[in-house]
């Protein structure tokens, strides 16, 4: 593990075993976060990066599992954990916000108790002190009357607020790392842009890595430090936000960005990146892309890629760029 990097994810596979087959829904993704930085996993639906979450969180439930590969957190090895272990590690050391608070939160007690649960687990205070860090997180992620809102019932609060909850729980222990799992996707644009604010200043105050998983570009561009985007399980393309956008190299990721509209260009129809993610039990023989790649040529459709290092730090999966540093276990 390289200095500063918090979290290492090195050729993680975590496969469903299924009564149609065996479905690798992590297929061999390395990914390294360092401190206090922010990592965005982007992609369509399905390609992986949920898995990959729940995989570091051994939240994988029957008949998925981790296969191969090793998750270490600052240099301890949380691949296979049993769960009383992880229990103490997951919301201490390293929390998750889910996509819809609502189904999150528990309806029936106060969301300022289920914050508070959080801390009395893992950290050895009173009730009511825990009590006045809840309050005081809730002030620091902008929720308004917190002293008020720590009684509140989930379905009292809008789904801005719910989420502000959410975030307060991820935070109160000071995880050394939150992954964030499309934690703006029920929310207006005006929210959106609050919660990825709060997000990057807690970032920064904390010192705390965030993984954001998202299929949103200009979420990424807006607040990531790193970018990984990935197709049908595998990372395809990997480097620093801004190197990403300045110079995009894998086919995939260029169309995602075609798939942007923008405001500056007229055009009858929106762009859209032809075909769909295939099937995992059925995937194509060489490069998962092919089918939907204009550039594939016969190879493409026979072998597949590894990820090369186009320029350090930047990494893609293209046999376009062969003639680079192969990237090893990758």
């Amino acid at each position: 593990m390289s200095e500063g990097t918090v979290l290492d994810i090195r050729n993680l596979k975590s496969h469903f075993f299924t009564a149609r087959g065996e479905v690798p829904a992590v297929d061999g993704v390395s990914i390294q976060v360092p401190a206090g930085k922010i990592i965005g996993i982007v992609g369509e639906s399905g390609c992986g990066k949920s898995m990959t979450a729940m995989s570091v969180m051994g939240l994988l439930r029957y008949p998925g599992r981790v296969v191969d590969g090793t998750i270490t957190l600052e240099g301890r090895d949380i691949t296979h954990l049993k769960p009383r272990e992880l229990a103490k590690i997951r919301g201490n050391e390293i929390s998750m916000i889910f996509q819809e608070p609502m189904t999150s939160l528990n309806p029936v007690y106060q969301v300022g108790r289920q914050v508070q649960e959080a801390i009395l687990k893992h950290q050895k205070v009173g009730r009511e002190e825990a009590k006045a860090r809840v309050i005081e997180m809730f002030r620091a992620v902008g929720i308004p009357e917190p002293e008020k809102r720590y009684h509140s019932y989930p379905h009292q609060l809008s789904g801005g607020l719910r989420q502000r909850v959410m975030i307060a729980m991820a935070m109160v222990c000071k995880p050394k790392v939150m992954i964030a799992d499309e934690p703006t996707t029920a929310l207006d644009v005006t929210i959106e842009a609050q919660i990825l604010r709060l997000m990057k200043k807690l970032c920064k105050e904390q010192g705390t890595s965030i993984i954001l998983i998202t299929h949103n570009m200009g979420v990424v561009a807006e607040i990531c430090d790193y970018v990984y985007v990935m197709y049908a399980g595998k990372v395809m393309e990997r480097a620093e936000t801004f190197a990403l956008f300045e110079k995009t190299e894998h086919p995939y990721t260029k169309g995602l960005l075609r798939s942007i509209p923008r405001l500056d260009e007229k055009a009858d129809r929106l762009y859209t990146i032809e075909g769909v993610v295939p099937n995992l039990l059925h995937l194509p023989k060489g490069c998962s892309f092919c089918t939907r790649c204009s550039q594939a040529t016969e190879r493409c459709r026979q072998e597949r890629p590894a990820l090369y290092e186009t320029e350090p730090g930047h990494g893609v999966r293209c046999f376009q760029y062969e003639g680079e540093v192969k990237l090893d276990g990758e």
